[in-house]
């Protein structure tokens, strides 16, 4: 499409972002989950019942794909936000540092290559639209041209793992702005896939990395208790990390602090190092660490830093450190950046050695693994009978009421979900 021939010359010539959705498309009779196929309309957890998609909604962050995009990019990612050019240019040089590019479009383009070669080996013949949140092609670009095609019953795949505000409720509330800036309420059923952060296609190259470093420091020499494995995720204010997942009711307590999304983290984290310790025999300290922190200090986000527990580690007898870049799917500018770049340089400060694990990116378990989760909504696969590897999963089809507030915003119109 012409969007998408677009962004992969890195032309400069660009178009804003469709705004926000006024509200949410038309929910049929009957329903409480807006233009939704009649396996999720109703609002239940999770879908039983086989559907026949059209095609698939590969859905990504984006990123800019030379110098003169950057600019443009960030002033989508602070949409609504007021922030100067000025400011803008303080993150800006994350990318500026790499050409202007960001990998992530280039990940993407690869991911939904391997996802088409999966789907045909496998029989399935469904195409796949590829639209970003915040770069050309849009969201409302792929919706659009799955429309001229006449594929109108669409799963959507977010290229995010965990649940929280920015990484699952704001690509419902894509859904809904493309839903809105196309003009197609009415004549297009949209699903999403849930959060597949203890599906075991993704958990198993994080793990498979956390094997391989820790057998290379042993060989070089290190003792288990002189290595510590730092699992580092982006970090998000507490205020909404609290509010990920769903909200506390009558027989389900909620997550305690940081939410859904921190209780995840972990959970994959225990679930890496038990298929470790079950490889190698090992038993390593480890903990939850945050990265790429942003916005005004007074507000609080998750901690600690990954640079300020390193630099704990010294003292504490730890000689190497594993980085693992959990909370990512792919080499994003963050990885790039903040963990190849400055948790490097914090490491070689420290007298630290220092291996960083690779992320799924087209890692053949992981692009397995998507292509299960889209059989397991193609043929109505229960829950009990979806393979997962943490007692968290498997994570909801039909986000839950109330999921994923973001305080600043509150509730926007979005799609795959029951309730607010």
């Amino acid at each position: 499409m012409a969007a998408e021939r677009l962004a992969s010359t890195g032309s400069t010539e660009f178009r804003p972002k469709p705004p926000r959705a006024s509200a949410a498309p038309p929910v049929a009779e009957g329903c409480v989950v807006p233009a939704a196929t009649t396996a999720t309309c109703a609002g239940a957890p999770f879908a039983t019942e086989p559907v026949a998609y059209d095609g698939i909604l590969l859905l990504g962050f984006g990123g800019p794909e030379g110098q003169d995009d950057v600019i443009p990019f960030l002033r989508n990612v602070t949409n609504g936000r007021g922030i100067p050019d000025e400011r803008l240019e303080e993150v800006a040089h994350h990318y500026r540092h790499f050409g202007g590019v960001s990998p992530i479009n280039d990940q993407n383009r690869s991911l939904k290559a391997a996802l088409e070669a999966e789907l045909a080996a496998r029989g399935l013949d469904l195409p796949i639209y590829w639209g970003n949140r915040n770069w050309m092609p849009y969201v409302s670009d792929a919706l659009a041209t799955a429309v001229e095609n006449d594929d109108r019953r669409l799963l959507a795949l977010a290229t995010s793992a965990y649940s929280s505000y920015s990484s699952c409720r704001q690509y419902r509330e894509d859904l809904a702005d493309a839903v809105e800036a196309t003009g197609l309420g009415g004549q297009v059923e949209i699903d999403k896939v849930g959060q597949f952060f203890d599906h075991p296609g993704f958990v198993a190259p994080f793990a498979e990395g956390v094997a391989e470093a820790l057998a290379t420091l042993r060989a070089d020499g290190f003792a288990d208790d002189e290595i510590e494995v730092l699992f580092s995720t982006h970090s998000i204010p507490y205020a909404d990390a609290d509010r990920s997942g769903p909200p506390a009711e009558p027989g389900h307590p909620g997550f305690g602090p940081g939410g859904a999304y921190v209780a995840q983290h972990v959970a994959v984290a225990e679930a890496v190092l038990a298929r470790v310790s079950a490889q190698l025999g090992t038993n390593v300290p480890w903990q939850l660490v945050f990265q790429s922190r942003s916005g005004p200090p007074q507000v609080p986000w998750l901690e600690p830093d990954i640079n300020d527990a390193m630099a704990e580690l010294p003292a504490a007898g730890r000689k190497a450190v594993v980085i693992v870049p959990l909370g990512f799917v792919s080499d994003h500018m963050e990885v790039l950046w903040d963990l190849d770049t400055e948790a490097m340089d914090t490491a070689d400060e420290l007298g630290l050695r220092a291996i960083r694990t690779p992320t799924p990116s087209v890692h053949p378990a992981y692009v397995a693994g998507l292509v299960d989760l889209i059989e397991e909504r193609l043929s109505g696969t229960a829950p009990e009978d979806r393979p997962r590897e943490t007692e968290l999963g498997p994570w909801y089809d039909v986000c839950r009421p109330g999921c994923c507030e973001n305080k600043r915003l509150g509730f926007q119109p979005a799609l795959a979900g029951a309730g607010r």
